[in-house]
């Protein structure tokens, strides 16, 4: 398995995997209409393409070949910090490392800058463990994860880079 930059040929099959995962992942927290009207808005082919444009931004998969086993997105948000906006594992590759490898390179995409943040919903304690392994701390909480007015409580994560 390798890490590449996205293209926009993987758009559908990226939205797809997110589909999948978050309905893996958030059927049982949200119910399932709820989290297709939030893959819908967040995972589309055109929000997906914005993101391929955002300056000071790296879009990245995890490509084995076969298939695309994740994707993770980061963009520098001040001088000192960077924002993880997403990373998501297919279900069927999770706990093989893909998660750990994204991190990492994500972490090594800006190396100018001092820490990393995140937002992970509160509910999702798989992740939370798993960015508590990597070093996160809580820093703070938000009651709309991802966007304005979404509804879905989050925690605030950071990890000091260097």
């Amino acid at each position: 398995m390798w890490l590449r930059t996205a293209s926009l040929e993987d758009l559908e099959t990226i939205s797809a995997m997110l589909s999948e995962t978050w309905h893996d992942t958030y059927d049982k927290i949200y119910g399932k209409e709820k989290v297709s009207e939030l893959t819908e808005a967040w995972h589309s082919v055109q929000a997906l393409k914005q993101r391929m444009n955002k300056p000071r931004s790296e879009f990245i998969v995890c490509d084995d070949g076969a298939e695309i086993t994740g994707m993770a997105f980061v963009s520098q948000i001040d001088s000192e910090t960077s924002m993880l906006h997403q990373l998501y594992v297919r279900p069927s590759a999770q706990g093989q490392g893909v998660g750990k490898k994204l991190l990492i390179e994500m972490e090594a995409c800006f190396p100018d800058v001092r820490k990393i943040r995140l937002e992970v919903e509160e509910a999702n304690d798989r992740a939370v463990a798993f960015y508590e392994r990597e070093g996160f701390k809580q820093v703070d909480t938000t009651p709309d994860c991802g966007v304005k007015g979404s509804g879905i409580p989050a925690i605030i994560m950071e990890k000091v880079i260097w």
